[in-house]
Protein backbone atom coordinates (compact mmCIF):
# COMPACT_ATOMS: atom_id res chain seq x y z
CA UNK A 1 0.00 0.00 0.00
CA UNK A 2 2.83 2.38 0.88
CA UNK A 3 4.55 1.52 -2.37
CA UNK A 4 1.36 2.41 -4.31
CA UNK A 5 0.98 5.77 -2.54
CA UNK A 6 4.68 6.59 -3.10
CA UNK A 7 4.43 5.87 -6.84
CA UNK A 8 1.30 8.01 -7.25
CA UNK A 9 2.80 10.88 -5.27
CA UNK A 10 5.88 10.74 -7.52
CA UNK A 11 3.65 11.02 -10.63
CA UNK A 12 1.76 13.98 -9.15
CA UNK A 13 5.05 15.72 -8.29
CA UNK A 14 6.35 15.27 -11.82
CA UNK A 15 3.15 16.72 -13.27
CA UNK A 16 3.37 19.73 -10.96
CA UNK A 17 6.99 20.32 -11.98
CA UNK A 18 6.07 20.19 -15.68
CA UNK A 19 3.14 22.57 -15.18
CA UNK A 20 5.32 24.99 -13.21
CA UNK A 21 7.98 24.92 -15.95
CA UNK A 22 5.44 25.56 -18.72
CA UNK A 23 3.87 28.44 -16.78
CA UNK A 24 7.26 29.97 -16.10
CA UNK A 25 8.17 29.75 -19.80
CA UNK A 26 4.86 31.30 -20.84
CA UNK A 27 5.36 34.18 -18.41
CA UNK A 28 8.87 34.68 -19.74
CA UNK A 29 7.68 34.88 -23.34
CA UNK A 30 4.81 37.18 -22.45
CA UNK A 31 7.22 39.64 -20.85
CA UNK A 32 9.60 39.90 -23.79
CA UNK A 33 12.17 37.30 -22.75
CA UNK A 34 13.05 38.62 -19.27
CA UNK A 35 11.54 38.58 -15.82
CA UNK A 36 9.93 41.96 -15.16
CA UNK A 37 9.89 41.20 -11.44
CA UNK A 38 13.68 40.86 -11.27
CA UNK A 39 15.83 43.70 -9.87
CA UNK A 40 15.45 46.86 -11.95
CA UNK A 41 19.14 46.81 -12.92
CA UNK A 42 19.24 50.38 -14.28
CA UNK A 43 18.17 52.74 -11.52
CA UNK A 44 19.32 55.99 -13.14
CA UNK A 45 20.37 57.11 -16.62
CA UNK A 46 21.45 60.68 -17.41
CA UNK A 47 22.92 62.58 -20.34
CA UNK A 48 24.54 65.89 -19.52
CA UNK A 49 22.50 66.02 -16.33
CA UNK A 50 19.16 65.31 -18.02
CA UNK A 51 17.52 62.29 -16.38
CA UNK A 52 15.86 59.61 -18.46
CA UNK A 53 12.41 58.20 -17.77
CA UNK A 54 12.90 54.46 -17.27
CA UNK A 55 10.17 51.92 -18.02
CA UNK A 56 11.37 48.71 -16.40
CA UNK A 57 8.68 46.59 -18.06
CA UNK A 58 9.57 47.55 -21.64
CA UNK A 59 13.22 48.46 -21.13
CA UNK A 60 12.65 51.87 -22.73
CA UNK A 61 14.57 54.92 -21.48
CA UNK A 62 13.33 58.25 -22.85
CA UNK A 63 15.37 61.44 -22.44
CA UNK A 64 14.40 64.98 -23.42
CA UNK A 65 17.28 67.42 -23.90
CA UNK A 66 17.16 71.24 -24.00
CA UNK A 67 17.23 72.97 -27.38
CA UNK A 68 20.75 73.27 -28.74
CA UNK A 69 22.10 70.18 -26.97
CA UNK A 70 24.78 68.23 -28.83
CA UNK A 71 24.11 64.53 -28.36
CA UNK A 72 26.49 63.22 -31.02
CA UNK A 73 29.31 62.42 -28.58
CA UNK A 74 28.37 62.30 -24.89
CA UNK A 75 29.22 60.05 -21.94
CA UNK A 76 26.08 58.87 -20.15
CA UNK A 77 25.87 58.64 -16.36
CA UNK A 78 24.46 55.23 -15.47
CA UNK A 79 23.68 53.77 -12.06
CA UNK A 80 23.01 50.03 -11.94
CA UNK A 81 21.45 47.79 -9.32
CA UNK A 82 24.03 46.28 -7.00
CA UNK A 83 25.72 43.33 -8.69
CA UNK A 84 24.63 44.32 -12.20
CA UNK A 85 26.98 44.90 -15.13
CA UNK A 86 26.40 46.45 -18.56
CA UNK A 87 27.88 46.13 -22.04
CA UNK A 88 27.56 49.91 -22.49
CA UNK A 89 31.00 51.49 -22.12
CA UNK A 90 30.30 54.74 -20.25
CA UNK A 91 33.93 55.84 -20.55
CA UNK A 92 33.62 56.32 -24.31
CA UNK A 93 31.43 59.09 -25.85
CA UNK A 94 28.40 57.69 -27.67
CA UNK A 95 26.13 59.12 -30.37
CA UNK A 96 22.54 59.33 -29.06
CA UNK A 97 21.08 60.85 -32.25
CA UNK A 98 19.51 57.45 -32.96
CA UNK A 99 18.24 54.96 -30.33
CA UNK A 100 21.04 53.25 -28.39
CA UNK A 101 20.57 49.67 -27.18
CA UNK A 102 22.47 47.94 -24.42
CA UNK A 103 22.15 44.93 -22.12
CA UNK A 104 22.37 44.77 -18.34
CA UNK A 105 23.18 41.47 -16.66
CA UNK A 106 22.54 40.67 -13.00
CA UNK A 107 23.51 37.15 -12.03
CA UNK A 108 21.71 34.81 -14.43
CA UNK A 109 19.14 37.47 -15.36
CA UNK A 110 19.38 40.15 -18.01
CA UNK A 111 17.39 43.03 -19.47
CA UNK A 112 17.75 44.85 -22.77
CA UNK A 113 17.31 48.62 -22.71
CA UNK A 114 16.79 51.14 -25.51
CA UNK A 115 17.65 54.80 -24.96
CA UNK A 116 15.73 57.28 -27.13
CA UNK A 117 16.89 60.88 -26.89
CA UNK A 118 14.94 63.86 -28.19
CA UNK A 119 16.36 67.37 -28.39
CA UNK A 120 13.63 69.97 -27.96
CA UNK A 121 12.73 72.03 -30.99
CA UNK A 122 13.19 75.79 -30.52
CA UNK A 123 9.64 76.24 -31.83
CA UNK A 124 6.90 74.49 -29.86
CA UNK A 125 4.14 75.65 -32.18
CA UNK A 126 3.65 77.99 -35.12
CA UNK A 127 0.06 78.70 -36.20
CA UNK A 128 -1.70 81.15 -38.48
CA UNK A 129 -5.50 81.46 -38.47
CA UNK A 130 -5.63 78.31 -36.36
CA UNK A 131 -3.65 76.24 -38.88
CA UNK A 132 -0.48 74.58 -37.55
CA UNK A 133 2.74 74.75 -39.54
CA UNK A 134 5.17 71.88 -40.08
CA UNK A 135 8.49 72.78 -38.45
CA UNK A 136 11.52 70.92 -39.81
CA UNK A 137 14.49 71.39 -37.49
CA UNK A 138 16.87 69.48 -39.77
CA UNK A 139 16.20 71.70 -42.78
CA UNK A 140 15.40 74.80 -40.69
CA UNK A 141 12.06 75.29 -42.45
CA UNK A 142 8.51 76.27 -41.44
CA UNK A 143 5.87 75.20 -43.94
CA UNK A 144 2.11 75.54 -44.08
CA UNK A 145 -0.78 75.94 -46.49
CA UNK A 146 -3.81 78.11 -45.80
CA UNK A 147 -7.19 78.33 -47.48
CA UNK A 148 -7.21 79.36 -51.13
CA UNK A 149 -8.67 82.84 -50.54
CA UNK A 150 -6.24 83.83 -47.76
CA UNK A 151 -4.52 87.22 -48.10
CA UNK A 152 -0.86 86.54 -47.38
CA UNK A 153 0.28 90.16 -47.06
CA UNK A 154 -0.41 90.81 -43.36
CA UNK A 155 -0.73 87.59 -41.38
CA UNK A 156 -0.04 87.37 -37.66
CA UNK A 157 1.56 84.06 -36.68
CA UNK A 158 1.10 82.82 -33.13
CA UNK A 159 4.43 81.33 -32.07
CA UNK A 160 5.34 79.44 -28.91
CA UNK A 161 9.06 78.90 -28.36
CA UNK A 162 11.03 76.72 -25.97
CA UNK A 163 12.26 78.25 -22.69
CA UNK A 164 15.35 80.38 -23.22
CA UNK A 165 14.61 80.95 -26.93
CA UNK A 166 13.58 84.17 -28.67
CA UNK A 167 12.32 84.60 -32.22
CA UNK A 168 12.12 87.49 -34.67
CA UNK A 169 9.71 88.53 -36.13
CA UNK A 170 7.95 88.01 -32.82
CA UNK A 171 4.70 86.19 -32.19
CA UNK A 172 1.71 88.34 -33.14
CA UNK A 173 3.64 90.66 -35.46
CA UNK A 174 2.09 91.29 -38.89
CA UNK A 175 4.19 89.58 -41.57
CA UNK A 176 3.98 89.57 -45.38
CA UNK A 177 4.21 85.91 -46.45
CA UNK A 178 3.87 86.58 -50.19
CA UNK A 179 7.47 85.39 -50.42
CA UNK A 180 9.60 83.26 -48.09
CA UNK A 181 10.22 84.89 -44.70
CA UNK A 182 13.34 84.43 -42.53
CA UNK A 183 12.75 83.95 -38.79
CA UNK A 184 15.81 84.39 -36.57
CA UNK A 185 15.95 82.11 -33.53
CA UNK A 186 18.35 83.07 -30.75
CA UNK A 187 19.43 81.07 -27.71
CA UNK A 188 22.49 81.45 -25.46
CA UNK A 189 23.89 84.15 -27.70
CA UNK A 190 23.74 81.99 -30.84
CA UNK A 191 21.33 82.55 -33.73
CA UNK A 192 20.03 80.37 -36.54
CA UNK A 193 17.69 81.20 -39.41
CA UNK A 194 14.49 79.32 -40.21
CA UNK A 195 12.80 79.88 -43.58
CA UNK A 196 9.00 80.10 -43.51
CA UNK A 197 6.94 79.34 -46.63
CA UNK A 198 3.20 79.94 -46.38
CA UNK A 199 1.18 79.00 -49.43
CA UNK A 200 -2.36 78.47 -50.62
CA UNK A 201 -3.78 75.78 -52.91
CA UNK A 202 -3.64 76.44 -56.61
CA UNK A 203 -6.11 79.22 -57.43
CA UNK A 204 -9.29 77.99 -59.06
CA UNK A 205 -8.31 74.35 -58.57
CA UNK A 206 -11.20 71.89 -58.91
CA UNK A 207 -10.45 68.60 -57.19
CA UNK A 208 -12.62 65.56 -56.66
CA UNK A 209 -12.64 62.83 -54.03
CA UNK A 210 -13.66 59.57 -55.72
CA UNK A 211 -15.46 56.89 -53.72
CA UNK A 212 -17.64 53.81 -53.91
CA UNK A 213 -20.33 55.30 -51.67
CA UNK A 214 -23.21 57.16 -53.32
CA UNK A 215 -22.42 60.31 -51.33
CA UNK A 216 -19.60 61.52 -49.09
CA UNK A 217 -21.90 61.18 -46.07
CA UNK A 218 -22.34 57.47 -46.80
CA UNK A 219 -18.62 56.58 -46.65
CA UNK A 220 -18.16 53.98 -43.89
CA UNK A 221 -14.43 53.25 -43.88
CA UNK A 222 -12.80 55.35 -41.15
CA UNK A 223 -9.55 55.87 -43.07
CA UNK A 224 -11.46 57.14 -46.10
CA UNK A 225 -13.68 59.35 -43.92
CA UNK A 226 -10.66 60.95 -42.23
CA UNK A 227 -8.93 61.55 -45.55
CA UNK A 228 -12.09 63.04 -47.07
CA UNK A 229 -12.67 65.34 -44.08
CA UNK A 230 -9.15 66.74 -44.42
CA UNK A 231 -9.56 67.06 -48.21
CA UNK A 232 -12.76 69.10 -48.00
CA UNK A 233 -11.37 71.32 -45.25
CA UNK A 234 -8.23 72.04 -47.28
CA UNK A 235 -9.40 72.59 -50.87
CA UNK A 236 -12.12 75.16 -51.47
CA UNK A 237 -12.86 73.66 -54.88
CA UNK A 238 -13.42 70.15 -53.54
CA UNK A 239 -16.30 67.94 -54.65
CA UNK A 240 -17.33 64.32 -54.20
CA UNK A 241 -17.77 61.95 -57.16
CA UNK A 242 -18.97 58.36 -56.90
CA UNK A 243 -18.17 55.56 -59.30
CA UNK A 244 -21.87 55.41 -60.10
CA UNK A 245 -21.71 59.10 -61.11
CA UNK A 246 -18.90 58.29 -63.54
CA UNK A 247 -20.73 55.20 -64.82
CA UNK A 248 -23.75 57.39 -65.49
CA UNK A 249 -21.77 59.91 -67.52
CA UNK A 250 -20.77 62.62 -65.02
CA UNK A 251 -19.03 65.60 -66.64
CA UNK A 252 -15.37 65.58 -65.59
CA UNK A 253 -14.16 68.23 -68.01
CA UNK A 254 -13.66 70.94 -65.36
CA UNK A 255 -11.97 68.68 -62.81
CA UNK A 256 -8.20 69.10 -62.47
CA UNK A 257 -7.36 66.22 -60.12
CA UNK A 258 -9.29 63.14 -58.98
CA UNK A 259 -8.12 61.47 -55.78
CA UNK A 260 -9.15 57.89 -55.08
CA UNK A 261 -8.15 56.75 -51.62
CA UNK A 262 -9.42 53.19 -51.26
CA UNK A 263 -8.83 51.48 -47.90
CA UNK A 264 -11.86 49.22 -47.56
CA UNK A 265 -10.59 45.99 -49.17
CA UNK A 266 -7.47 44.53 -50.72
CA UNK A 267 -9.37 43.79 -53.93
CA UNK A 268 -10.75 46.73 -55.89
CA UNK A 269 -14.58 46.87 -56.19
CA UNK A 270 -16.30 45.53 -59.30
CA UNK A 271 -17.71 48.96 -60.18
CA UNK A 272 -14.15 50.23 -60.77
CA UNK A 273 -13.74 47.74 -63.64
CA UNK A 274 -16.98 48.58 -65.43
CA UNK A 275 -16.17 49.58 -69.04
CA UNK A 276 -18.16 52.80 -68.68
CA UNK A 277 -15.97 53.78 -65.73
CA UNK A 278 -12.57 52.80 -67.09
CA UNK A 279 -13.23 54.41 -70.49
CA UNK A 280 -14.38 57.65 -68.81
CA UNK A 281 -11.28 57.82 -66.60
CA UNK A 282 -8.96 56.98 -69.49
CA UNK A 283 -10.54 59.81 -71.47
CA UNK A 284 -10.25 62.10 -68.45
CA UNK A 285 -6.53 61.45 -68.32
CA UNK A 286 -6.08 61.74 -72.09
CA UNK A 287 -7.74 65.16 -71.97
CA UNK A 288 -5.32 66.48 -69.36
CA UNK A 289 -6.94 65.22 -66.16
CA UNK A 290 -4.77 64.01 -63.29
CA UNK A 291 -5.10 61.08 -60.88
CA UNK A 292 -3.85 60.51 -57.34
CA UNK A 293 -4.24 56.85 -56.32
CA UNK A 294 -3.49 55.90 -52.71
CA UNK A 295 -3.56 52.81 -50.51
CA UNK A 296 -5.21 49.86 -52.31
CA UNK A 297 -6.30 52.17 -55.16
CA UNK A 298 -2.69 52.03 -56.40
CA UNK A 299 -3.67 48.79 -58.16
CA UNK A 300 -5.88 50.80 -60.53
CA UNK A 301 -2.87 51.68 -62.71
CA UNK A 302 -3.27 48.30 -64.43
CA UNK A 303 -6.98 48.56 -65.31
CA UNK A 304 -6.54 52.12 -66.63
CA UNK A 305 -3.60 51.19 -68.83
CA UNK A 306 -1.24 53.50 -66.94
CA UNK A 307 1.24 50.61 -66.82
CA UNK A 308 1.55 47.70 -69.29
CA UNK A 309 -0.82 44.83 -68.58
CA UNK A 310 0.23 42.83 -65.52
CA UNK A 311 2.70 45.45 -64.32
CA UNK A 312 0.63 46.84 -61.47
CA UNK A 313 1.58 46.42 -57.77
CA UNK A 314 2.69 42.82 -57.17
CA UNK A 315 2.58 42.75 -53.37
CA UNK A 316 -0.84 43.55 -51.87
CA UNK A 317 -1.69 42.78 -48.24
CA UNK A 318 -2.97 44.15 -44.93
CA UNK A 319 -5.19 43.53 -41.91
CA UNK A 320 -8.77 44.61 -41.33
CA UNK A 321 -10.52 45.40 -38.02
CA UNK A 322 -10.56 43.95 -35.43
CA UNK A 323 -7.18 42.56 -36.49
CA UNK A 324 -4.09 44.72 -36.64
CA UNK A 325 -1.18 45.43 -34.37
CA UNK A 326 0.85 48.02 -32.50
CA UNK A 327 4.48 48.41 -33.54
CA UNK A 328 7.19 49.92 -31.38
CA UNK A 329 8.90 51.43 -34.42
CA UNK A 330 8.03 54.47 -36.48
CA UNK A 331 7.44 53.73 -40.16
CA UNK A 332 8.73 56.01 -42.85
CA UNK A 333 10.14 56.27 -46.33
CA UNK A 334 13.31 56.97 -48.25
CA UNK A 335 13.19 59.39 -51.16
CA UNK A 336 16.94 59.79 -51.55
CA UNK A 337 17.77 61.27 -54.94
CA UNK A 338 14.38 63.01 -55.11
CA UNK A 339 14.79 65.40 -52.16
CA UNK A 340 13.94 68.38 -54.39
CA UNK A 341 10.81 66.85 -55.90
CA UNK A 342 7.81 69.13 -55.19
CA UNK A 343 5.74 66.41 -53.50
CA UNK A 344 8.32 66.14 -50.70
CA UNK A 345 8.64 69.89 -50.12
CA UNK A 346 8.40 70.89 -46.46
CA UNK A 347 8.19 67.38 -45.01
CA UNK A 348 9.67 66.88 -41.56
CA UNK A 349 12.68 64.62 -42.11
CA UNK A 350 14.85 62.77 -39.61
CA UNK A 351 17.77 62.72 -42.02
CA UNK A 352 18.34 63.81 -45.61
CA UNK A 353 15.81 62.19 -47.93
CA UNK A 354 14.02 60.27 -45.18
CA UNK A 355 10.77 61.05 -43.38
CA UNK A 356 8.47 59.23 -40.97
CA UNK A 357 4.75 58.89 -41.66
CA UNK A 358 3.51 56.62 -38.85
CA UNK A 359 4.63 57.04 -35.25
CA UNK A 360 5.73 54.19 -33.01
CA UNK A 361 3.00 52.98 -30.67
CA UNK A 362 0.12 53.61 -33.09
CA UNK A 363 -2.27 50.82 -34.02
CA UNK A 364 -1.90 49.90 -37.68
CA UNK A 365 -3.49 47.75 -40.37
CA UNK A 366 -0.53 47.96 -42.77
CA UNK A 367 -2.58 48.39 -45.96
CA UNK A 368 0.01 47.93 -48.67
CA UNK A 369 -0.17 47.74 -52.47
CA UNK A 370 3.39 48.30 -53.64
CA UNK A 371 5.86 46.84 -56.07
CA UNK A 372 8.23 44.32 -54.47
CA UNK A 373 11.18 44.80 -56.79
CA UNK A 374 14.15 42.45 -56.25
CA UNK A 375 12.69 38.95 -56.48
CA UNK A 376 9.27 39.40 -58.08
CA UNK A 377 8.19 40.57 -61.51
CA UNK A 378 11.60 40.31 -63.13
CA UNK A 379 12.44 43.92 -62.28
CA UNK A 380 15.71 43.20 -60.40
CA UNK A 381 16.17 46.84 -59.34
CA UNK A 382 14.71 50.34 -59.66
CA UNK A 383 16.03 50.83 -63.16
CA UNK A 384 14.44 47.59 -64.32
CA UNK A 385 11.14 48.68 -62.77
CA UNK A 386 11.27 52.04 -64.59
CA UNK A 387 12.03 50.38 -67.91
CA UNK A 388 9.16 47.90 -67.63
CA UNK A 389 6.44 50.10 -66.15
CA UNK A 390 7.15 53.48 -67.73
CA UNK A 391 7.04 55.19 -64.35
CA UNK A 392 9.45 57.00 -62.04
CA UNK A 393 9.99 55.45 -58.62
CA UNK A 394 10.15 58.32 -56.13
CA UNK A 395 10.26 56.52 -52.77
CA UNK A 396 10.82 53.19 -51.05
CA UNK A 397 11.01 51.91 -47.48
CA UNK A 398 13.21 53.92 -45.12
CA UNK A 399 16.09 51.42 -45.21
CA UNK A 400 16.32 51.47 -49.02
CA UNK A 401 18.89 54.13 -49.89
CA UNK A 402 19.08 53.15 -53.57
CA UNK A 403 15.30 52.73 -54.09
CA UNK A 404 15.92 49.26 -55.47
CA UNK A 405 13.87 47.22 -52.98
CA UNK A 406 10.30 48.57 -53.07
CA UNK A 407 8.31 51.14 -55.03
CA UNK A 408 6.05 52.92 -52.54
CA UNK A 409 5.52 56.24 -54.34
CA UNK A 410 5.67 56.63 -58.11
CA UNK A 411 4.60 58.98 -60.88
CA UNK A 412 3.57 58.23 -64.45
CA UNK A 413 4.46 58.55 -67.24
CA UNK A 414 8.25 58.65 -67.08
CA UNK A 415 8.60 61.71 -69.30
CA UNK A 416 9.84 65.24 -68.80
CA UNK A 417 6.34 66.69 -68.96
CA UNK A 418 2.72 65.71 -68.38
CA UNK A 419 3.28 63.44 -65.42
CA UNK A 420 -0.37 63.10 -64.54
CA UNK A 421 -0.60 60.10 -62.18
CA UNK A 422 0.87 59.63 -58.71
CA UNK A 423 0.48 56.54 -56.54
CA UNK A 424 1.19 56.29 -52.80
CA UNK A 425 1.00 52.71 -51.70
CA UNK A 426 2.80 51.85 -48.42
CA UNK A 427 1.31 50.75 -45.10
CA UNK A 428 2.74 53.83 -43.38
CA UNK A 429 0.26 55.99 -45.35
CA UNK A 430 -2.39 55.62 -42.67
CA UNK A 431 -4.98 58.36 -42.07
CA UNK A 432 -6.87 56.79 -39.16
CA UNK A 433 -5.45 54.67 -36.33
CA UNK A 434 -8.10 52.28 -35.06
CA UNK A 435 -8.49 50.97 -31.52
CA UNK A 436 -6.46 47.87 -30.77
CA UNK A 437 -7.91 44.38 -30.47
CA UNK A 438 -8.64 45.00 -26.77
CA UNK A 439 -10.69 48.08 -27.56
CA UNK A 440 -8.05 50.53 -26.37
CA UNK A 441 -7.83 53.68 -28.55
CA UNK A 442 -4.56 54.12 -30.42
CA UNK A 443 -2.25 56.97 -29.51
CA UNK A 444 -2.34 59.82 -32.01
CA UNK A 445 0.06 59.74 -34.96
CA UNK A 446 2.61 62.50 -34.47
CA UNK A 447 3.57 62.30 -38.15
CA UNK A 448 0.10 62.83 -39.62
CA UNK A 449 1.31 66.26 -40.73
CA UNK A 450 3.69 64.57 -43.16
CA UNK A 451 0.85 62.50 -44.62
CA UNK A 452 -1.30 65.60 -45.09
CA UNK A 453 1.52 67.63 -46.64
CA UNK A 454 2.59 64.78 -48.92
CA UNK A 455 -0.99 64.47 -50.19
CA UNK A 456 -1.49 68.20 -50.60
CA UNK A 457 1.83 68.57 -52.40
CA UNK A 458 0.91 65.72 -54.74
CA UNK A 459 -2.45 67.28 -55.66
CA UNK A 460 -0.91 70.71 -56.24
CA UNK A 461 1.94 69.18 -58.25
CA UNK A 462 -0.44 67.26 -60.50
CA UNK A 463 -2.57 70.35 -61.07
CA UNK A 464 0.44 72.44 -62.11
CA UNK A 465 2.21 69.80 -64.15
Amino acid sequence: MRKFIYKNWTRVSLILVVLFTITACENSFENGGFDVNSPSNVTSFKINGAAGQIDQKTGKINITMPYGSDITAVKPEVILEQGATSNLDVTVPANFTNPVKFRVTNGNLYKDYTVTTVVLSPIKSFTINGVAATVNDSNKTITMTLLADTNLTALKPVIEVTEGVSISPASGAAVDFTNAVTFVITSNGKSVNYTANVGVPVTGLVVAFLGTAATRAEITNQDEITAADWFFSTFSGARYISFDNIQNGADLSDVDVIWWHFDSAANLPAIAYKPGVTVALKNFRANGGNLLLTSFASQYVDALGIVPSGKGPNNVFGDFPPNGFVDGNSWGMSFLGHENHPIFEGLTTYETGKANLLQSGTFRLNHTAWWFVPEWGGYVNGEGWRNQTGGTNLASEAWDNNLDGRVTIAEFPNTGTNKNVIVISMGAYDWYNETNSSGVPSQSNGFIGNIKLLTQNSINYLAKN
